[in-house]
């Protein structure tokens, strides 16, 4: 259930566009463009039917548009509707950002809740940990993790507002603040049975075999792979994936060959099924960072947060490396 946001404008505002604007409407046409349905809607924000449909009567008023119509037996979006689905979320991240402000953060007893962009393979080394962090010591603290994307990224300047922020490798943002968090370096993954790849593996392996690769696009790549572009190698892309967790899985019982994050390959390489071997080359570690607006700043919360996502970084670089 979505809790309301108990803001109307009337008196005193002098913005026509604002007299009288209702931003408790916001969360409802939040869902109603998540749910493209009045029944589910309603269901989300845990109010009934007929209010849900009331509120779409205004919401078409205010902005004259259907934002919802008929095709067939489902509603689809508007054009008008697919544009506002964006602006919406940023909308509401920044009210309810507004509204847990407070001078002082206590861990122990804060609802706050952190929205966090992190790619899958984040999730599986950092969030677990975080998660444990917070049931001992923030245990009313809410997180809601999103899987990074390239759009996020290419406009992370704008999407960082409606968000606590992103955790990503160095190399993809400039000019926005960061807090270091950990390095990890790079392995080769092979299939146990792929007759083509001996002890080893050579430079005119990689050229050759078959890859997986996490994205393929001019701003949305793995590091490893840009690195064998500088080094002259073109992968020879077989497979193109959005997630680092199945990249074991599609070279497993298969010539192809991926790199993947060491912290996560040790971890999968077994369930996977798949071997392990050190790249051929002179790999440039990955340094994880988190990045965050500049209006967090001196949000105590949000300097809370910065600081246990160090700490648990650091946590991890003292680990003892897996040996391949």
């Amino acid at each position: 259930m979505i809790a309301p946001i108990h803001v109307v404008y009337g008196h005193g505002v002098t913005g026509p566009t604002l007299r009288n604007l209702d931003l408790n409407l916001l969360p409802t046409l939040d869902a109603l463009l998540r749910e493209r349905n009045v029944t589910r809607a309603a269901e989300r924000l845990g109010l009934s039917q007929p209010a849900v449909s009331a509120a779409l009567g205004r919401l078409r008023r205010h902005f004259g548009d259907e934002l919802l119509h008929r095709t067939g037996n489902q509603y689809e979006l508007t054009p008008l509707a697919q544009q506002l689905r964006a602006p919406i979320e940023l909308a509401l991240a920044g009210v309810h950002r507004v509204f847990d402000a407070s001078p002082l953060f206590e861990p122990a007893t804060s609802e706050r809740t952190f929205r966090l962009m992190m790619s899958d393979y984040a999730t599986a080394v950092l969030g677990e940990r975080l998660v444990r962090r917070l049931a001992d010591v923030a245990p009313h603290v809410r997180l809601v993790l999103r899987q990074t994307d390239p759009e996020f990224v290419d406009n992370a300047a704008e999407n960082l507002r409606s968000v606590d922020g992103v955790v990503l490798p160095h190399g993809f943002l400039t000019d926005i603040p960061f807090t270091d968090l950990f390095e990890d370096t790079w392995v080769c993954v092979v299939s146990p049975d792929n007759d083509r790849v001996g002890e080893e593996l050579t430079m005119e392996d990689l050229a050759g075999l078959p890859w997986v690769v996490m994205w393929d696009l001019p701003t949305a790549f793995a590091p490893a792979a840009r690195q064998l572009s500088m080094l002259g190698v073109e992968p020879r892309v077989e497979i193109t994936a959005d997630s680092f967790l199945a990249l074991p899985f599609l070279v497993a019982g298969t010539q192809r060959i991926a790199v993947l994050q060491a912290r996560l390959a040790h971890r999968l390489a077994a369930t996977a099924g798949v071997r392990l071997l050190p790249c051929p080359w002179d790999v440039v570690p990955v340094k994880e960072g988190f990045w965050w607006h500049p209006s967090h700043r001196r949000d105590p919360a949000h300097e809370w947060l910065r600081g246990t996502l160090q700490e648990l970084g650091r946590e991890l670089a003292e680990e003892p490396e897996q040996a391949l």
